[in-house]
């Protein structure tokens, strides 16, 4: 235990000393706070993180948004997560506002939305703005009784409540749509929304920056795809989307043959009486073979993105910035990214009297689909 120890120690200092700028400080961001901490909580409620949704909602409150806003946010919301996820994220509220009343803080409430006129159309409104959100006239003729209520409800009952305004309605349905898996064409319609709606391409752009500073990787990566594509721009599918702490290194073609899709490797300390120490980064879906490490271990400390551990005959492991990983000598496992994200962890050999590694059977693909 007291090697571990101090082999995790040593990495720690290998970052502080040799890697001591912050990834977050070469960002470009235009949204100003109030913007920044909507997206993250449209983000946060959408990707269903309570936790973090509660610290988002601390942040945002401490730098200006009102009560009305974020509840109007959180209800807006329920029309794109569903009212599960909606109602989830307004507890949250309702308890952050609990704890802050009990400290002594007074909350802006902030402007409620302006009652509508009696002879308020929703169908009309609706359609009207539906078609500008769109850039052209929409139909849903599949299904007319879904067409009716995005018309009629969505963008005229919910977009008429004018404490939000239209763009900051589509920064937060951007936002949160990059937090859940698998609506990428919604995602696209909506940055395109988003655009048609007042939001600048500078705004725009900035959005995958807050969401990975604020949410996550994975949910910056999928926003970051989604305007590049709306855009027209090039974009590397699996490109990184952040200047790391650690650099990323060269192609790992060494060991090309013991991976699943491209790694890449940077030594950070191989030279004698040193720790042999480097930093691996998997492109999403790349994973090792199944191996072992022979009269010496490894130690993973993870700090990009999120990926995977296994060890034979047991579930797999997610693994998220922060996690450690110690891998006992003799031991059959593998690691590698998640399928929607980039993954880097140090490597630490744990030294061993003549140690070598065995090398086994690719991770399958059938097996590899099962993680979610």
């Amino acid at each position: 235990m007291k090697t571990v120890k101090r082999l995790i120690t040593a990495a720690l200092l290998i970052t502080a000393v040799y890697f001591p700028i912050n990834a977050q400080q070469n960002m470009k961001n235009v949204l100003n706070p109030r913007q920044q901490n909507i997206a993250a909580i449209a983000c946060l409620e959408a990707k269903g993180d309570l936790e973090k949704l509660s610290g988002a909602i601390h942040a945002g409150l401490d730098e200006g948004l009102t009560v009305n806003e974020i509840k109007e946010a959180l209800s807006h919301l329920y029309a794109y997560t569903g009212f599960p996820r909606s109602l989830n994220g307004l507890g949250v509220l309702q308890q952050v506002l609990a704890d802050r009343k009990a400290k002594g803080i007074t909350d802006k409430e902030g402007k409620d939305a302006d009652p509508l006129p009696k002879d308020f159309d929703a169908l009309q409104e609706g359609t009207a703005i539906q078609t500008k959100l769109s850039g052209a006239p929409f139909n849903y003729t599949f299904a007319p009784a879904t067409d009716y209520y995005l018309k009629a409800h969505l963008f005229g009952d919910i977009f008429a409540r004018n404490n939000l305004t239209f763009s900051e309605r589509e920064l937060v349905t951007v936002s949160a749509l990059s937090g859940i898996k698998g609506v990428e064409p919604q995602l696209k319609s909506h940055v395109r929304g988003a655009k048609n709606m007042g939001l600048t391409d500078a705004e725009i752009h900035s959005i995958p920056d807050i969401l990975l500073q604020k949410v996550g990787e994975t949910e910056a990566y999928r926003a970051k795809k989604a305007i590049a594509e709306v855009y027209g721009e090039e974009f590397k599918e699996g490109e990184p989307i952040e200047n790391r702490v650690f650099p990323i290194g060269e192609l790992n073609t060494a060991y090309a043959k013991y991976f699943i899709g491209n790694s890449y490797l940077a030594g950070l300390a191989n030279g004698e009486g040193k720790l042999n120490v480097a930093n691996v980064t998997f492109e999403p879906r790349c994973r090792n073979n199944w191996h072992i490490h022979h009269k010496g271990g490894q130690i993973l400390i993870c700090v990009g993105g999120r990926g995977w551990y296994q060890e034979w005959g047991k579930p797999a492991r997610e693994l998220n910035p922060g996690d450690v990983v110690d891998i006992p000598a003799e031991v059959k496992h593998w690691h590698g990214a998640a399928a929607d994200s980039w993954f880097s962890h140090l490597a630490i050999e744990v030294p061993g009297e003549n140690s070598s590694n065995e090398w086994l059977e690719p991770v399958s693909d059938k097996e590899y689909s099962k993680l979610k």
